[in-house]
Order: structure tokens, then sequence, then C-alpha cells
């Protein structure tokens, strides 16, 4: 790993106002804990939106504090926001939070179902106060049967079949990310833009929701229509005798110890020029395996001998082989080792962001400061950057409580009452 604090100094970063982009202009108001919320702002925020993170006094957002496999949520979907911290349970702090959804154009909250209205903040009261206010709810699920079910990844990647089509045979297996949470925000952010760009055409606000497990459903669609093709379900991809339809698809060992490479021809040219670079001319001259079909059906005799071959070469010299055949490959990365990655370094793919929100960290941060990958699309004018670091609970309070016209006295008074919480 390496100490990105140089690069961050570099990218000239601002903590006083939101980078222009396509969305320069919206203010989003987010309630949001966890990923799903979060990620659906983040995407929105990147883009260029005003980003107003409303966090609980008198911590803060409690995804602060998680710890074990969720420690690096809050640094890494909260980027690019402003944070107000609020006791929205008394008189003063609740209109505070009135008075920034009347300036919004967005609104965008991830709580259980109800948790919003019981708050007095639910999506018919908010349009009335603000009729052009887009609203979007991201949800366990979309209305329905279950819509007033608990849910999280795990809970939907099980009752969506992604679980049993990750893991080997009768051993169940969640993705090792969160597929579900961060495309759910993603197609929140999505149902936001298309409900902007409906409310230029009408002048009217729109309710908007994404689903969780509609979301898994979605990913997992291929695979249903395998079934309705075939009648039966596909093998999962962790079942060694699921059927691959290419020669080579696979991973394999290498001469360097504990790294493994994954390797693929998945087009008769790429199985030729494979033949011809690594010496298996009787392969090629084989007229069992002449076409796609028969080489897939004789997998296994292919990857003993491609096997054998591949444990005689180095990882370094395997990729550049393969790599120059334009054969689709892959060294098995571990997360810890992607911040040096050259690709994303050199196209502007990092964000260098401060690990510092992750308030349950058992120490110091081995990084201060580390790349962490912005969103994975280049607009006409390059890749967004980052325009804010990761707020500290309450780090804009007193900033937008300017911004809507609250006076200094007004200001001190609520921070003395604990309504208000400044960082």
């Amino acid at each position: 790993m390496i100490d990105n604090s140089q690069a961050l100094l570099e990218q000239d970063v601002t903590d006083t106002s939101t980078a222009a982009g396509p969305l320069s202009g919206i203010r989003v108001i987010e309630f949001s804990h966890m990923v799903m919320g979060p990620s659906c702002g983040m995407v929105l925020a990147d883009l260029g939106a005003d980003v107003i993170k409303i966090e609980p006094a008198p911590a803060g957002d409690n995804s602060r504090r998680l710890t074990g496999a969720a420690l690096g949520f809050y640094p890494t979907y909260n980027r690019n926001k402003r944070s107000v911290c609020l006791d929205m349970k008394t008189p003063e702090g609740f209109d505070f939070a009135l008075s920034l959804i009347k300036t919004a154009d967005v609104i965008v909250e991830n709580f259980r179902p109800g948790a919003m209205e019981k708050l007095g903040l639910g999506p018919t009261a908010m349009i009335e106060l603000n009729p052009r206010l887009v609203y979007c709810a991201c949800k366990g699920f979309l209305p329905g049967p279950y819509e007033k079910r608990a849910a999280l990844d795990e809970v939907v990647q099980m009752m969506g079949g992604l679980a049993y089509m990750t893991g080997p045979p009768g051993r169940p297996l969640r993705a090792g990310a969160s597929v579900n949470d961060i495309m759910g925000g993603v197609f929140g952010a999505v149902a936001v833009l298309a409900a902007l760009r409906e409310r230029d055409q009408t002048g009217k606000g729109s309710y908007v929701q994404s689903g969780l497990f509609e979301t898994n459903m979605l990913l997992v669609a291929q695979h249903m229509a395998y079934a309705a093709i075939t009648g039966k379900d596909l093998p999962s991809f962790g079942d060694p005798a699921m059927g691959r339809p290419w020669p080579l698809y696979d991973i394999f060992e290498t001469a360097d110890e504990d790294h493994p490479i994954f390797v693929g021809t998945v087009t008769l040219a790429q199985w030729r020029a494979f033949c011809e670079e690594f010496g298996f001319r009787n392969l090629l001259e084989d007229p069992e395996l002449a076409t796609m079909p028969m080489l897939a059906a004789n997998r296994a005799r292919i990857i003993a001998k491609v096997g054998a071959l591949f444990r005689t070469l180095s990882k370094d010299e395997l990729s550049a082989r393969v790599e120059k055949l334009g054969l689709p490959f892959a060294p098995i990365a571990r997360p810890s080792e992607l911040f040096e990655d050259p690709h994303m370094l050199a196209s502007g793919g990092m964000m260098f962001t401060e690990m510092a929100t992750a308030e349950s960290a058992p120490g110091p941060a081995v990084q201060p400061v580390a790349g962490i990958p912005g969103l994975p699309i280049s607009l006409d004018n390059g890749r967004r950057t980052l325009s804010r670091q990761p707020p500290r609970a309450g780090q804009h309070s007193a900033e937008l409580a300017r911004e809507i016209g609250l006076s200094e006295d007004d200001i001190g008074k609520m921070i003395a009452a604990g309504t208000l919480i400044v960082a």
C-alpha cells in the first residue's frame, strides 16, 4: 500500500463550494445511513449536486461507528456532501429541516417503511410543502406483499437467487461486496434524474422509489432466462460442474505461489491465437476440437494441459503474453493492492479521501488519505473529481443555518440547547 497524502494536496480539493458539474444548481437533502441511501446521494454529489446530509444529534450518522466489514462505509459513500447535525425532535430542529427542504430539488431517504412519515417528513407532506420536490425513497422492497419486511443486502441475495448462484453446491454465499445496496442507490439516482427531467416538462415534483430486492432480481435475470429456456437452474458459479461455453474461462495457478491468474478464450480467433502462442498446435489441429461447442465439451482435458503449462510460468510472464494476444485475463487482486492500480491512478479514477470519519477504527488509519474509486464514468470534460471530503458530523451546520436566514443569536441558542451540533 502507498500513502497518497501528497496526491490529495496536489488535487486542489476545496471545502467551501461544490465543483461545477452537470447537476450544479440541484440541491439534495439526504436522510440516510449505511450504504443504499448514501450511495444514491454520492452519485448525485459526484455529478455536482449540493447534497446536504441531515444527521441526528448529538453524534451524527451511526454508520460512522460501524466496525468489522462495515468500517469503510462512511468515508466511501459520503464524499462531496455537506453535513448538518440536528435534533429534529425539537420544534427548532424540525423547522430547520423544513427550511432546508423548501430550498431543495430532491430528498433522498432510506429508512424503514413509515419512519419518515412518523417524523412528519413523508413524501405527501413534503411535496405539498415544496411542489417541485422530487422525493426518492430507497427501500428494501417496492410496493407489494413484501414491502413491510426488513431487508439487508444478505436478505435479498438469499431470497433473490444471487447467493445460490455465487456459492458452491449446497452452500449459498453472499457476494463479496454490497452489490445490491450500491446498485440500488445508483438506480435511485437514475429515478431522480428521470423525475427531474419530467419536472422540466411539467413543473411538478414526484415520488420515486428504488428497491433493494428488485435490484437483486435484475442482477439475476439472465439466470432466470436460462431457467425459462432449459427448464432447470444453471449450476452456481462455485460449482466445478458449471458448464462454461468456452474452452478457457478459469483461474489457473502460476509458478508464483499464491499468485493465480484468470484467463479466458471466448472466440475461435482467441483460441487459435492462444494455441499458436503457447505451443498447443496439437489441440488446434484436433478434429474433435473444431468448433466452440466441441471445445466446451472437452474442457476437462484442455484445462489439464493448459494448467500444467501455466504452473511453469511466472504471473508476470503469463500476463505479458496473454495481454499481447488481446485475451481476457486478470491476476487475482486483493483490495489492499488496488490503491496502486496504474490504470486507476493514470486515468483519474481515484478520489483521495480522508479516512478520519471512520470513527470506530481501532487506531490511526494506516493510510490517512486513500485513493477510493470515483464513479465509473467519464463525461465530456473527463472524470469527476473530489470537491469535498466526507464531512464530520455537523461540519456545515452553522454555514447552512446562515443560508436559511438564521441570525447568529438564533444559531448560538440552538447550539447551546444541543439542537444544532457543530463540528
